[in-house]
């Protein structure tokens, strides 16, 4: 295994004013060490309009600039996490994970279902599509991200990710029913999915995804000879803390979400409370795992190759 280093995010379901909200990491693999690089309580927080999680999400990289996501603003980091930029949408609400593609920063804008572009040079909100499912069809309505035409924040499907190439724009979400893809001209369902899946994008010659409700990472393949399922690392309750946010319903140990490709065969998946996985798809076993905190609350959201140093 080639890769050395993996960033991640957390967020802390439950905070409260004057708690850690979350944190930024990197994540050593050869030694196993972890490296708190961003505190998000220690940032600057809008408590006015801003609804649940309030961490740092999504991940992406261009350049020499690291781009993160809050629930409704846009970040710009330098490699050694010194803030140089941040943006905000009028309909960024609730967002969950980014994607760049051919120059353009794709965020999912959960809390208006739509995904917002971000024109990295630009550096300006500049394309928005929001999507709709009405009698078991999806359609899409494209709108300006800076005006005063957009959609309502109705958050029926719950968008919460993304993904593009050269094929087309990929999403999924709670209530897609599985991963749609949008080729230019109309959004069509690329392949069902189990409820409350995360971070689902192509993989292979099948489809890779959080499999959130089974807390498993799956792979499955076209002609079904390939299927993997990934069981993401538990651990005895009486090890964790904050047991009555669990019991409350706000967290829950084994919840899937985060993902990153190392090889074609190796893959990087995140977990609560935060845990960093790695398995092996070919061997059908975990490589290693990396637990950051025994705290129920706290869950890894974005999760991405480090590709500097």
């Amino acid at each position: 295994m080639d890769v050395r280093r993996l960033v991640a995010s957390s967020v802390v379901r439950g905070s409260r004013k004057g708690e850690s909200h979350g944190g930024v990491y990197l994540i050593d693999l050869p030694s196993r060490e972890v490296f708190q690089t961003i505190d998000w309580n220690t940032v600057d927080i809008d408590w006015q309009g801003r609804g649940w999680d309030r961490g740092l999400r999504g991940i992406a990289f261009d350049g020499g600039l690291v781009y993160m996501a809050s629930s409704d603003e846009l970040f710009a980091y330098t490699p050694d996490f010194r803030r140089v930029g941040s943006w905000r949408s009028p309909y960024l609400r609730h967002c969950h994970e980014i994607w760049i593609n051919d120059r353009e920063l794709f965020l999912t804008s959960t809390g208006f279902d739509s995904i917002l572009g971000f024109n990295l040079d630009k550096q300006t909100f500049d394309w928005a599509m929001n999507v709709q499912e009405r009698q078991y069809r999806f359609y899409f309505a494209r709108f300006d991200p800076m005006g005063e035409a957009g959609p309502l924040p109705l958050n029926k499907l719950h968008i919460n990710s993304v993904y593009a190439d050269a094929t087309g724009m990929y999403l999924s979400g709670l209530h897609t029913g599985g991963m749609l893809m949008y080729n230019g001209k109309r959004v069509s369902m690329s392949v069902e999915l189990p409820p409350g899946t995360h971070n689902a994008r192509p993989f292979r010659n099948g489809v890779l995804f959080n499999d959130t409700e089974a807390g498993t990472l799956r792979y499955s393949g076209r002609d079904d000879r390939e299927d993997r399922i990934m069981k993401v690392p538990t651990y005895d309750p009486e090890t964790l803390t904050y047991r009555d946010a669990d019991t409350s319903g706000i967290a829950r140990q084994g919840f899937a979400r985060g993902l990153c490709l190392i090889s074609d065969t190796v893959v990087a998946g995140g977990s609560s409370p935060s845990t960093v996985t790695i398995y092996d798809l070919k061997a059908n076993e975990i490589v290693l795992s990396v637990n950051l905190t025994r705290d129920i609350r706290n869950a890894i959201h974005g999760l991405e190759v480090w590709p500097y140093d």
